[in-house]
Parts: structure tokens; C-alpha cells; sequence
């Protein structure tokens, strides 16, 4: 693990292997550990970064409530530190609004999106608040390739649940969740997969072909029976996509 003072305060993160620039943004509630699966493999090409937002798993919370712009410039803040150039995004539903906010205003070579949040729903914030308390963790831990995780995700997964969070996080969740990315769909000029789960019911597959439809250059992958964490419940298959998508080899 590694810390970097950012505007918020501390920043953890993990860097693994060498390669293209590749970094990893989890979902709402979550951490590094969700997202350690894919960074495990990633980091056979690429040199892989996985945040804690702000907020969450090692990281300071803000100072104030924040929205989608302010941990985008925390990305970009931490881009520049670390003299990333023309990074490659992979981000999970709230990470996806700070890829693609990110990515409307400063270059990213490819992104790769799964579960991806931003396109306006008619849910309440009580409605999100049940989808992202995340009480799937015992169904996610019992799924193939996983089992070396279980410690970690029964230490962090759901430890940010919007219940037990402070003043500063509940006003950001609710900014947050009110962000609409679809008028900076148009904006991204770098090759963008989708992948959706079928039966995602927190970002119905309907977002992701209004995705798809607006974004210049996107694919759409669907995961037959998968849900939220299509990423996750189909892991081998998810990383083989990634494979396949993301340009390898030395910069």
C-alpha cells in the first residue's frame, strides 16, 4: 500500500506490475479489495493502480461533501503526481461517473466501464440506498476465483453502507447519485468497452445501450444472467475481455 496527500488528505492506493498505465476505479461503498481481482491479473502487462476513494477502505474522507467533479480532479490530481500519461480507465458503477467525467476533459487512451453509473433513473435515493448496501457479499464470495478474497471483502465489503456513514459522505451520496453524465458522452473520443450485467437492477442494461448509442467509438458486452457485479460473478470471462480490449506491450 502506498499514501499520497491529495486535497481531501490521505490517499491509499496499490501499484502492481509494469507496463502501460492502467487505474482501477471502484464502485460506491467499496475499496481497493473489489477491485484486486482484476489488478491481480492486469498487472502481468500493465502497470495497475487501484484507488480508495476518498471516503473509503485507507483513505481520508473529505473535507466537505463532494460530488462527481471533485473526485474527478482528485483523479487528476493524482494523475499528475504520479506522471501518468494518457492513462487507460477501468472503473464499476460509481467509478464509472469519475472515468467518465475524467475523460471528457483530460486524454485516456481506452476505457473499459462495467455496471456503469450516470444515466438518470427514476429510483429515489432510498431505492439506491437499499441497491448499494450490498448485501450480496456471502453470494459473491462463493463464486469461482474468488475464494483467495474472502478475508479482505468480509473485512471492507459494505464497512462505507450509506447508513453508517458520516454527514460529509451521506451529502456526497446524494450529489453524486443526482449526476448525469450523458451530455459528456459525446465528448469521449477514446475507445470505450461496456460491460453490463443482464440482470443489473442498480444500472439496468437499458443505460448501457444509451451508452453505447452516444459514446463516438463503444462496444457493449452483455453478461447473460449477471447482475451489478457482472465484473466479479464472471470473472475468467470478464479478464479475458480485457485481454482482448486493452492495447498491450511497453510504452
Amino acid at each position: 500500500m502506498s499514501i499520497m496527500q491529495v486535497k481531501s488528505g490521505n490517499l491509499n492506493y496499490i501499484v502492481e506490475g509494469n507496463g502501460p498505465d492502467v487505474i482501477l476505479l471502484h464502485g460506491w461503498g467499496q475499496n481497493i479489495a473489489m477491485m484486486k481481482p482484476v489488478a491481480d491479473h492486469l498487472q502481468q502487462h500493465f502497470r495497475v493502480f487501484v484507488i480508495d476513494f476518498p471516503g473509503f477502505g485507507e483513505s481520508d474522507e473529505p473535507k466537505e461533501p463532494w460530488g462527481v467533479p471533485e473526485y474527478a480532479m482528485m483523479l487528476r490530481e493524482f494523475i499528475e503526481k504520479l506522471e501518468i500519461k494518457e492513462p487507460i480507465l477501468l472503473g464499476h458503477s460509481f467509478g464509472c461517473r469519475v472515468a467518465i467525467t475524467y475523460a471528457s476533459m483530460y486524454p485516456v487512451k481506452q476505457m473499459l466501464l462495467t455496471g456503469a453509473a450516470g444515466i438518470p433513473n427514476k429510483k429515489t435515493t432510498k431505492d439506491y440506498v437499499r441497491i448499494y448496501t450490498f448485501k450480496t457479499l456471502k453470494h459473491l464470495c462463493k463464486l469461482p476465483g474468488l475464494t483467495q478474497y474472502q478475508e479482505a471483502l468480509r473485512q471492507h465489503f459494505g464497512s462505507s453502507d450509506y447508513k453508517n456513514t458520516s454527514g460529509v459522505m451521506r451529502t456526497s451520496f446524494v450529489k453524486i447519485v443526482n449526476h448525469d453524465v450523458r451530455p459528456m458522452l459525446s465528448k469521449l473520443k477514446m475507445p470505450v468497452l461496456l460491460v453490463f450485467g443482464e440482470k443489473d437492477d442498480a444500472t439496468p442494461l437499458w443505460m448501457g445501450k444509451i451508452m453505447e448509442k452516444e459514446i463516438p467509438d463503444a462496444g457493449l458486452v452483455v453478461f447473460d444472467g449477471a447482475t451489478h457485479y457482472a465484473y466479479l460473478e464472471q470473472l475468467p470471462k470478464f479478464l479475458r475481455i480485457c485481454d482482448a480490449f486493452f492495447v498491450k506491450g511497453e510504452e
